[in-house]
């Protein structure tokens, strides 16, 4: 008798052994002849060599889908365990490695994961500045902070960049307590977050220290030459012209920049157009420059935020007709 230990540590152990163990159960009944044991995010296995070696090539192919995919049914579950012929196996395995931005901590991986940030990831390879728009959600500041990290990696870049406006969403920046870092941190958190996923922690703390990856408020890029870096410039739907403009105008050599933005969440006061609106279409037809729009399709969050982005927009076309009716009367 053999036994053998996987490890199971780059996903979350619900998704692979199911709620209240429905899939665990699925994989001990493919393999009746198998003991099999679970502690933690650990697999245990014992049995005939020939057993285990089978039962580990399909473990080893859920947790590739798993990592993949955020997420695996029963059903494809149960597929994976049963389907021993090249057409099953090829759907589930990974088409195209290459397709991993980075590894993160514990061997995560990090990918874009829908047809628009897929696109957006090939964009970005071809152009120095591109401009990512659509609704929360959709991937597009964790794709970009991905595609940073990978450049920062692979030395194609000295430098990454973050920053967004420190505007406030209905809250008065003011009335914070704290020095004026302790006011600021809560917008730059989402970035942070992004970050923490991909470079362990150690390193991204020497990376901060030595300015390797500075995270500021647009506020701080003016008068400054952003040379070989990679730079993100995130919810910049609440930038004003002369802002975006500024930033757009401080790229210097061997740079690249990821303009992020919702045009839906506008926090800017109400006497103040949004830049993005203004550079996305204006900067359209420059070779160099790119455009990327995500919508509901690429929500890759919790399943109701793809239904809630879906109300709204339905709710402000509503708007926008009746609007129009009552002034063409």
């Amino acid at each position: 008798m053999t036994e053998a230990i996987i490890n199971l540590e780059t996903v979350n152990p619900i998704d692979f052994f199911g709620v209240n163990n429905g899939k665990l159960d699925i994989l001990k009944k493919k393999f009746p002849l198998l003991k099999i044991l679970s502690r933690g995010t650990q697999i245990k296995l014992s049995g005939a060599p020939e057993q285990i070696a089978e039962a580990k090539e399909k473990i080893n192919l859920i947790v590739s889908y798993i990592e993949r995919n955020g997420h695996l049914s029963e059903n494809y579950f149960d597929q994976i365990l049963g389907g021993d012929d090249i057409e099953t196996i090829d759907h589930f395995q990974e088409r195209n490695p290459n397709e991993v931005l980075v590894f993160g901590p514990n061997g995560k991986s990090v990918r874009a994961r829908t047809a628009n940030q897929k696109k957006l990831v090939q964009e970005a390879e071809k152009n120095d500045i591109l401009f990512a728009i659509g609704p929360a959600g959709t991937g597009k500041t964790y794709t970009a902070v991905a595609l940073a990290v990978r450049a920062l990696k692979n030395k194609q870049v000295k430098k990454i960049i973050l920053t967004r406006p420190a505007v406030e969403a209905g809250e008065s920046l003011g009335f914070l307590p704290g020095d004026l870092k302790e006011k600021i941190d809560p917008y730059l958190r989402p970035l942070y977050d992004a970050l923490d996923d991909m470079i362990p922690a150690d390193k991204l703390g020497y990376y901060m220290t030595t300015r390797t990856i500075e995270i500021a408020p647009l506020a701080y890029m003016r008068g400054r030459t952003l040379d070989n870096a990679f730079i993100i410039l995130d919810e910049a739907q609440n930038a004003t012209d002369l802002q975006l403009k500024m930033f757009l105008t401080r790229i210097g050599a061997n740079a690249k920049a990821i303009i992020t933005g919702d045009m839906t969440q506008v926090d800017l006061p109400r006497n103040q157009k949004s830049g993005l609106q203004t550079a996305s279409r204006i900067l359209r037809n420059i070779p160099g420059i790119s455009h990327i729009e995500l919508d509901e399709e690429d929500v890759v969050r919790h399943r109701l935020v793809k239904a809630i982005i879906k109300a709204y927009h339905q709710e402000h076309e509503e708007q926008e007709q009746r609007f129009n009716r009552e002034h063409t009367k």
